[in-house]
Parts: C-alpha cells; sequence; structure tokens
C-alpha cells in the first residue's frame, strides 16, 4: 500500500479504453464552452448569450442547453459531453458563470480584460446551473451495462417515491479533539455520503500525529466544524421502469438516484412562439369540436363521450375559501356500457395525452396500490411510505379500467381521493396526508355482460341481485356501486352497442379504412391536432387559465340546479323508488367545473353564457340519461315491472310444463289484445328463460314451458 494515500478510492480499467473524445485539457475544453455559449447563434439571434441574459436579470441563475446545439457547433465536445459528463459539466457551468459576471459588469470587456480573469472583479455570490437537453434514443433499465458507466444516458421512468431532504457536505472543515489541529475535506457526493452529522468517511488519524510530531491523539480523532463547513441540499429517488417496457410475467425493476434539487426550470417552459401558436388556436372557430374530434380519432363517433373526456383533461379552477376548506377542480368521469364499445381505447389514449396520467385496471389494484403502501428502507431499517397511483398522478388523470371488478374494500379506499383529493395514512406509526389532486377516468361493464335496458345503475351487490332473480321479478340491476361512489363522479355515460344497420355499415367501413391505412371519406380526421401539440396545449392552459364564472352564468346555474332537483324528484316519484345517482351540491359543483373547463379550453378568463348552456347539454346527456335509464315505451321502471310481474303469471297459468306455444301467439294474446308493450313482454321471456323456465326453439318460433 506505499504510495498510496488513505482514505481515497482508487480504479483500474479492466475493459479496453477507448481513446477520450474532445480537447483533453480542461482550460482548453472550458474555452470551446465559453466561445460555443458566447457565440452560438441561429440566424441572427444569439441563442444561449441571449438567454443567460434574461435569465439573470429575473435571477434565475439557470440556462438549459440542447445537446444537438453543441453538436453543430462542435461535434468531438458533444461527445465528451456525453461520454465524460462529471468532468464537462462543471466547466460548462464555469464557462456559463464567467460570462454570466461579464453581461452583469460589461465594462471588463471595454478595458480588454480576458475571461477567464474577469471574475475577480464581478460579483461572485451567484453560480449558473446547466442542464442539458437530449434527442439521444431512450436506454431501458435492462440495458444499462458497465460500458456505459459514468456516460451521459436517457432512461424513462416513474419516480415512486422520494426522500426527505437531507445536507450533503460539499466542504468539511475539522479539527482534532485532542491537538485542535484544523484540516479541511472535499467529500465526493454519493448515496451514504457524508453528511450534517454523520462521521463516515473521515480521516481516522490525526494529520499532525501522522506527521511526525509527538501528538497522542486518539483514534477517529476529528469533529465537524459545521459554522465553516458548505453543505448542499440532497434528495433520493426511487425510479421504477415503465410499465410498457416490463417483459411479460416479469416485475418492474426499480433504480435509485441521487439528485440535487437546483432551481425549478418549469418556468421558462414555453417560447414566445409557441405561446402565440396557442393563443391563435384557442381563438380559432369551431375549435371545441376539432380538439373533440382528435381525441382518439381512430373511435367512430361518441362525440359528446369525447367532449366529456376534453373537459375532464382541462379541468375546473381549483378553489380554497375564506376558512381554509378546499374545492376541487378536477373532473371524474365514469364510462358504463357494454363490452366492444372502446371505453378502454378512450382510457389508453388520455393516458397518452394527458401530461401527467397513470393507467391500472381494476381487477389488479388494491388498496394499497392506488393509495400509498408502507416500505422499510434496507439501510435505515426505517419505514417509509411509496405512492400509489392516485398518488403518483397528482395534478394528472388516473385511468382506471375494469372499475367494477375492484373489490369493495378497494374502491371505497378512493372515495376520500376523489372529493378532498387527499389521502390520509395512519400505518406502521405514520400518520400524515398526501396530496392526490387527480381526475378519475374510470370504465365499468354491467353486472352480467350487457347492458339492459330494464335494468337501473343501481347499489344493490351480485349476491342480492341473484336472489332477486331467483324469488322475484324485479328487474336486475346493471352495476354494483353504492352510491357513494356513483356521486363523486361529475358525469356518468351508459355507452350501449346498439344494433342499428347504418350504423354498424359506418362503423364496419371506418374500421377497414383504419385496418387498410386509408384516410377517413367522411372527413373526421381532417384538421386533426397533433399528440404532442395536445399535450402541451393542455398542459399550457392549465399554468395560464383559471376562469371564474360570470354573474349571469351563476344566475343562469342557480336556476338550473333547481329544476334538476325537481326532476330527480318527479323520476322517484314515478318509479316508486329512490335513484341510484343522487342529484345533491356535488352534481351543481360538477357543472361549474365543466363550465369553467369549457372557458379554459379557449383561454377565456370568464365563463360565459354558452359554457354554462354546454355544460348543462353535456351533464343531461350524461347523468341525467344515467338516472333515467330503465324506462322504455314510454313506461317508467315501476310500470314495467308491474306489467312484467302480470305477464309472467299469465304465462304460468295458460303454458302448463311439457307444454308449447308459437311466439307470435303470444304476441297477439298481451301485445295486440290486452295492451301490453311488447319491451315488458321481451324482458319477460328473456327472464324466464334465463331461470330455465321457458326454452325457445325453431329460431325463436316457438316457445316450450321445461320448468316450475
Amino acid at each position: 500500500m506505499s504510495g498510496f494515500e488513505a482514505n481515497q478510492v482508487y480504479t483500474v480499467p479492466v475493459h479496453d479504453q477507448a481513446a477520450p473524445t474532445g480537447p483533453e485539457l480542461p482550460s482548453e475544453t472550458e474555452q470551446l464552452l465559453f466561445d460555443f455559449l458566447q457565440g452560438f447563434r441561429i440566424g441572427e439571434d444569439f441563442i444561449y448569450r441571449d438567454k443567460l441574459r434574461a435569465n439573470i436579470l429575473i435571477k434565475l441563475y439557470l440556462l438549459e442547453v440542447d445537446l444537438r446545439h453543441v453538436s453543430l457547433y462542435h461535434d468531438d465536445l458533444a461527445h465528451a459531453i456525453q461520454d465524460r459528463p462529471a468532468d464537462i459539466l462543471p466547466l460548462f457551468e464555469s464557462a456559463a458563470t464567467k460570462i454570466a459576471k461579464q453581461l452583469l459588469t460589461p465594462r471588463n470587456n471595454a478595458e480588454g480584460t480576458n475571461a477567464s480573469d474577469s471574475s475577480g472583479s464581478t460579483d461572485t455570490s451567484f453560480k449558473i446551473q446547466v442542464t442539458l437537453k437530449s434527442g439521444l434514443n431512450l436506454l431501458q433499465f435492462r440495458d444499462l451495462t458497465a460500458d456505459i458507466m459514468n456516460k451521459l444516458v436517457r432512461v424513462p421512468g416513474i419516480v415512486i417515491s422520494a426522500s426527505v431532504l437531507s445536507a450533503r457536505a460539499t466542504k468539511l472543515h475539522l479539527q482534532c479533539r485532542s491537538c485542535a489541529t484544523p484540516k479541511v475535506i472535499h467529500p465526493s457526493a454519493g448515496i451514504g455520503g457524508v453528511g450534517s452529522g454523520s462521521d463516515r468517511g473521515l480521516p481516522r488519524v490525526c494529520e499532525a500525529q501522522r506527521d511526525g510530531q509527538e501528538k497522542q491523539c486518539p483514534i477517529d480523532p476529528y469533529l465537524i466544524i459545521h459554522s465553516k463547513s458548505t453543505f448542499a441540499d440532497q434528495q433520493t429517488l426511487k425510479l421504477q421502469e415503465a410499465p410498457d417496457m416490463v417483459p411479460v410475467g416479469e416485475l418492474p425493476r426499480h433504480m435509485l438516484l441521487v439528485v440535487d434539487p437546483g432551481i425549478n426550470a418549469f418556468g421558462a417552459q414555453y417560447t414566445p412562439e409557441e405561446e402565440e401558436e396557442f393563443q391563435e388556436m384557442a381563438r380559432s372557430d369551431g375549435f371545441y369540436e376539432r380538439f373533440a374530434r382528435s381525441v382518439a380519432p381512430s373511435i367512430y363517433g361518441s362525440l359528446d363521450i369525447k367532449k366529456a373526456i376534453t373537459c375532464l383533461l382541462f379541468g375546473g379552477s381549483k378553489k380554497v375559501l375564506p376558512d381554509g376548506m378546499r374545492l376541487r377542480g378536477d373532473i371524474n368521469v365514469l364510462l358504463l356500457g357494454d363490452p366492444g364499445t372502446a371505453k378502454s381505447q378512450l382510457l389508453k389514449f388520455v393516458e397518452k395525452v394527458a401530461p401527467i396520467a397513470v393507467y391500472t385496471s381494476g381487477k389488479g389494484s388494491s388498496a394499497a396500490g392506488l393509495t400509498a403502501s408502507v416500505q422499510r428502507d434496507s439501510a435505515s431499517r426505517e419505514f417509509y411510505l411509496e405512492g400509489g397511483a392516485m398518488v403518483l398522478a397528482d395534478s394528472g388523470v388516473v385511468c382506471i379500467d375494469e372499475f367494477d371488478k375492484m373489490r369493495d374494500e378497494d374502491r371505497v379506499a378512493i372515495h376520500e381521493a376523489m372529493e378532498q383529493q387527499t389521502i390520509s395514512i395512519a400505518k406502521a406509526g405514520i400518520t400524515t396526508v398526501l396530496n392526490s389532486r387527480t381526475s378519475v377516468l374510470a370504465a365499468a361493464n354491467p353486472v352480467f355482460g350487457r347492458y339492459d335496458e330494464g335494468k337501473s345503475p343501481g347499489e344493490v351487490s351480485v349476491l342480492v341481485l341473484i336472489i332477486f332473480q331467483i324469488f322475484t321479478l324485479r328487474p336486475l340491476q346493471n352495476i354494483d356501486f353504492q352510491t357513494t361512489i356513483l356521486s363523486r363522479f361529475d358525469m356518468i355515460f351508459i355507452v350501449k352497442d346498439e344494433h342499428n344497420e347504418g350504423r354498424d355499415k359506418m362503423i364496419a367501413k371506418h374500421v377497414m379504412n383504419i385496418h387498410m391505412n386509408r384516410p377517413n371519406e367522411n372527413g373526421e380526421d381532417v384538421g386533426e391536432i397533433d399528440l404532442d401539440k395536445m399535450k402541451r396545449y393542455i398542459a399550457y392552459c392549465k399554468a395560464k387559465c383559471a376562469p371564474r364564472l360570470s354573474a349571469e352564468a351563476q344566475e343562469m346555474l342557480s336556476s338550473h340546479f333547481v329544476s334538476l332537483r325537481k326532476q330527480i324528484q318527479q323520476v322517484e316519484r314515478d318509479n316508486d323508488e329512490r335513484s341510484s345517482i343522487p342529484i345533491t351540491v356535488r352534481q351543481l359543483e360538477a357543472i361549474i367545473r365543466i363550465s369553467e373547463s369549457l372557458a379554459k379550453l379557449t383561454l377565456t378568463p370568464v365563463v360565459q353564457v354558452h359554457h354554462v348552456e354546454e355544460a348543462i347539454r353535456l351533464f343531461k346527456f350524461s347523468t341525467m340519461d344515467a338516472v333515467a335509464a330503465g324506462s322504455a315505451d314510454g313506461l317508467s321502471r315501476s310500470e314495467l315491472n308491474d306489467e312484467m310481474n302480470k305477464i309472467e303469471q299469465e304465462i304460468r297459468r295458460r303454458l302448463p310444463v311439457g307444454w308449447s306455444t308459437s311466439y307470435q301467439s303470444l304476441i297477439k294474446e298481451f301485445v295486440t289484445q290486452q295492451g301490453y308493450s311488447s319491451h315488458a313482454l321481451e324482458r319477460t321471456l328473456f327472464v324466464l328463460e334465463k331461470r330455465e323456465i321457458l326454452r325457445f326453439s325453431n329460431q325463436k318460433k316457438v316457445v316450450h314451458r321445461i320448468g316450475v
């Protein structure tokens, strides 16, 4: 060990090392970077010099550099940044800091002072942080091998947990507790490095004793003098592999990242040209219709559902009342209906277009997976929280497919998250409240596969439904959701697979055009907004616009809420039962949020009357239609139930076991002669067939009584 200094880490290359790219001397590299920042231009615009001047004038000590520009200026320098980022980035920041100080004190240049020695007469209280924007190909977790260590890579993933901020020492002033000999060290960054209260990594022998002086200092003699040391913030993130990149049958991998929080770079996010383009889009005629048609353009029709999803993507305005109560601005939408109606494809599209989105399936989601789970740190053995889907999608959208397949106890866990937008945790001695400011887009199927017109969206459990099917004639419910969860959805759409020959032809033609990669002949895809532009525009509107109600809009909403309550009261009276989808103050707030989202879509600061009218139309088309679902042929559900009871009693009395009759004779007797509705007869025969009381033959022309 002779010749090696103690407490140092040495490395020996085991692979053949390629010749380093770029300039070899640090001074040459820094001068090249200085010249690049000072002189790179596109046309007549000096990109980075002007950007740096604008940033330091507002005291934003940050500069984002595009690696493609560096490659255009000096290709070897760009490769050096990718191959040796730990060496080049400090030089980059030093060059940027020198230019920034020159811009603040231009007289140094007038006197002919060199950039390298101009720092002596300028303010040294700030340092420019350089961030890199790269167009490198994404590298997956499983491709991170030894040959790319210490190189610059792009890795996709989801941050699933973050530690609290800790202090990392950048310069430590030490003093021997025995002889008071001082010593200054500069610890290297990393997980488990020297922190504010840790003595790991400190020299174990006093330097004065090592030099041969007659000092009898103990082992581990040094104390940290905090007042003379410098520290930087540090945080540890846990990055999880992107879900769509995980091989089938394997669990996603994780990676620990050590980050310096630095400066938030999201405040210089949109260019003036981009903002001007967004303003023109918002002012263009028919932009609302155009944006709605751009939502999942490969899916035929369902324009009102796409408009509702548009409102969900933009959201309303969050409000904080004087007493501290918060009112959510996020919109929740439930799609309930038949399989094969593209509900999952709509959810997948929202996952792609929303700036922040998490997609999950109800069957594979537990309460802990949706809210938060408690984990134990392998190093400190302390418990910590790891956020679930509702926490990861904060300020975004959670898409929950197969919502009806979730267990009741798991579904109850998101009640608080959907309305109060918080998640309260009391586990393993950890009591806290997490933010869950997210919209929920859920898709569900009816209990027995297909939506039945005679059934209502209700809250009866599947077991009770089966008992009703066996012992009573009451129509079965379509879904087994409780009223508490249904009231938290702002819009509920019933998506039915209707048998219509003309519509079926249009859908078949549309699907064929998609599979054959042909343009749509009816022109629906013309003027489609690009996916990336939609994502940027949504983020821009949410950041820049928070509409408020006008006086005329307030008056219209108030009067409409009263009429809605009267309407739901009449529906409950006609059906002789309480509505499973209540109309409460939550639904009034839902219409307000929809109105605000429509105004936000066009960057309008005040909600106007036409926004409220469209919000009311959407609400009536969705939730109010779901409330009235189950009526047919002008009959309410209670009247339909009465007819079905009478028809079944007559069939049981007139058709003994083992006898048969024709289907047309039943229609003639019950519909033509006695005046029952054809829908009531159809439903009664359907229920009796399912109970194995009746059986059809000869293409449903003959009816046989086979059971009691």
